[in-house]
């Protein structure tokens, strides 16, 4: 494949990836990996998303609004995350790129199947922060492998019962500092060379368009259609994942 047609596939792979996270809130690096990873392997398809991920998150919190209010109620989810991504990215060279791919569609498929099948009770408060340490581990163990930790990071607002507006807002924040040490990792360790790093600054614009176009249809989702769409997105990224890890 040239690159022009390249190019022209993964900014289209982009823009709708972009919608599907203006919509959802979450789900822009799980959609761009399943998407870009039918053209790149899984660890440059994780490169190219560095960028668009961190300054579309950046603009959702900003968006979103009540930020220093959002890291004091998330600060424990915030810290064990970070830490969690920092370590477990070390080990992405390590893995298969079946075992990567697997993984990821493995788990996504698992949080659809308790959201689906599974009314969460609610989450007291006295167990609020023992919650955020477990969820946040679990989510910077996938993020460090596959760069998408929104499944725990869901399940955990689901039990916490946060209203849409508050799930956007939350998602927005842990996203966009789970993806710092990330990328910092990814440059550390080579795997963000110079042609991954133009590529993923250039899928910012075609994202950003597509996450203002899924925000105006966000408006105008009921909070029952608005979990119904979280579902099935999640669902056809999960089994497309699968797909591409078994053939």
């Amino acid at each position: 494949m040239d690159v022009v047609t390249l190019l022209i596939i993964v900014t289209i792979g982009y823009f709708l990836a972009g919608t599907i996270k203006g919509v959802a809130g979450i789900g822009l690096p799980t959609a761009a990996i399943g998407l870009t990873t039918l053209f790149l392997d899984p660890r440059s398809a994780v490169a190219v998303v560095l960028m668009p991920m961190i300054v579309l998150n950046a603009w959702q919190v900003w968006r979103s609004g009540q930020t220093t209010a959002a890291l004091r109620r998330y600060a424990p989810f915030i810290v064990v995350l970070m830490v969690g991504v920092a370590l477990t990215s070390l080990l992405a060279s390590r893995v298969t790129d079946s075992a990567l791919m697997g993984i990821t569609g493995a788990v996504i498929l698992l949080f659809v199947a308790v959201n689906l099948t599974v009314t969460l009770p609610q989450l007291p408060d006295r167990l609020d922060r023992p919650a955020q340490a477990l969820a946040g581990l679990v989510a910077g163990i996938m993020g460090g492998l596959t760069a998408v930790w929104a499944p725990p990071l869901a399940i955990y607002l689901a039990a916490r019962q946060a209203d849409k507006d508050e799930f956007v807002r939350a998602s927005g924040l842990l996203i966009l500092l789970g993806s710092l040490p990330l990328a910092a990792s990814y440059v550390a360790q080579g795997l963000m060379t110079g042609w991954l790093a133009l590529l993923s600054g250039a899928m910012i614009l075609p994202a950003l368009i597509g996450f203002t176009a899924g925000e105006a249809l966000r408006a105008r989702l009921s909070q029952e259609r608005f979990r119904t769409v979280l579902m099935v997105v999640f669902l056809g990224l999960g089994l497309n994942l699968i797909r591409r890890a078994w053939f």
